[in-house]
């Protein structure tokens, strides 16, 4: 199929319809996590107590940057052109859904997002796991290949691949990972051309 003859999109969050702005060297340094290191797999592996300490400065850490968030270019423009069309649309995101929420909000797009259709760490297993694109496609019942992954990480594709969507790569020069994303835009502006939206 053409990407304009899809109805299903699911979107991360962070770098993809926002402006990205996580410093995760910072986090990394202040929660004492090795620099190769995933940091939600990291923390999940930490004794019970300090697990929490930690999850707890990260996600108010989060909550600043949720709520300064910026749309990335031509991001409110998609998912909009994509609501008006009646496609079904969620969000995948390593952070915490409440943030999610407050993100959408923050960058005038909270109304397109069914709140059962934002997903964040606790709603499904980190990404690159499949998980929560299943729970997509199980909810909104289509086959795998009937749904877009939108990113703008290698995390977001592999999910993808996993889950056996189509997989696009946004807000980057080129396609730096060919054996993973199906189709490149440099924007979310480019996207929407692409899919005759703009």
């Amino acid at each position: 199929m053409n990407l304009c003859d899809y109805t299903h999109w699911v979107f991360d969050m962070d770098g993809t319809l926002t402006v990205a702005v996580h410093d995760f060297a910072k986090i990394r340094r202040v929660l004492e996590i090795p620099p190769e290191a995933d940091i939600l797999h990291h923390l999940a592996s930490l004794p019970e107590a300090e697990s929490r300490a930690k999850h707890a400065w990260l996600l108010e850490h989060e909550r600043e940057l949720a709520v300064g968030s910026r749309s990335a270019p031509g991001a409110v423009e998609l998912v909009r052109a994509l609501c008006e069309r009646g496609c079904r649309i969620g969000i995948l995101t390593r952070n915490a859904q409440a943030l999610a929420y407050i993100t959408l909000e923050a960058i005038g797009l909270a109304e397109c997002f069914d709140r059962a259709e934002v997903l964040g760490r606790d709603e499904a297993p980190p990404k690159p796991h499949p998980g929560g694109l299943r729970h997509f496609i199980e909810r909104w019942q289509v086959k795998p290949s009937d749904v877009v992954m939108v990113g703008d990480h290698r995390i977001d594709l592999e999910c993808g691949r996993a889950a056996g969507t189509r997989t696009v790569l946004v807000n980057a020069p080129e396609n730096i990972w060919p054996d993973l994303a199906d189709d490149h835009a440099v924007d979310c502006f480019a996207l929407a051309q692409r899919i005759a939206l703009a």
